[in-house]
């Protein structure tokens, strides 16, 4: 959120002669570049994790071997997965952090864009996994802050922490209910 803000503000310092048309026409071409950059780093990041998942079962269940790797069909299977989750859900999520959480413009939506690619790709060069949505959540509301602090929905802000928030309990109870679930019909037939 604060590196989004400071990139903000100097863009538009170094753009403040310049006419909004010119501006704007820069930086929808420069979106295409920061939003290849975001992508990049939303693969390294949650199709790292994915994978690491998938092929950690599979070493701890004997279908690996003795030596751990990460079999290039996994590896194809993340990806293709994150891709097709983006395609089909990611224009909900365009819509609710461009539109609804703040009005983006090209220049706004470019600064965001490029402090979320930073920051996820500098986290995958540092092995921290990070949330991509938090990502893009806080440098979107960084950007929008620099018009003016009432410029971000604060309320849809905080619906969005408050899904954060519960997310982690929230699975962790339908895990354990999915494991006590099984664990009582395996009981029944007698295969546990």
């Amino acid at each position: 959120m604060v590196f989004a803000f400071f990139l903000m503000v100097c863009v538009m310092w170094l753009s403040r002669k310049s006419s909004p048309y010119k501006v704007d026409r820069v930086f929808r071409i420069g979106q295409l570049i920061s939003s290849a950059a975001y992508s990049l780093g939303h693969g390294t990041n949650d199709a790292q994790k994915t994978m690491g998942i998938i092929a950690l079962v599979l070493f701890s269940s004997g279908y690996l071997g003795e030596t751990f790797y990460v079999p290039t069909w996994v590896i194809l299977s993340a990806h293709a997965a994150i891709a097709l989750g983006t395609y089909l859900g990611g224009w909900r999520v365009v819509r609710t952090m461009g539109m609804r959480l703040t009005h983006l413009r090209p220049v706004g939506g470019f600064c965001a864009e490029t402090a979320g690619a930073s920051l996820l790709l500098g986290t995958a060069l540092a092995g921290i996994p990070v949330s991509t949505t938090h990502t893009i959540a806080g440098a979107i509301m960084g950007v929008g802050s620099t018009r003016r602090l009432s410029a971000v929905r604060w309320g849809i802000a905080g619906r969005i922490l408050w899904a954060w928030v519960l997310t982690i309990p929230t699975t962790a109870l339908v895990a354990a209910g999915t494991y006590w679930l099984i664990e009582l019909v395996l009981q029944l037939f007698g295969l546990l």
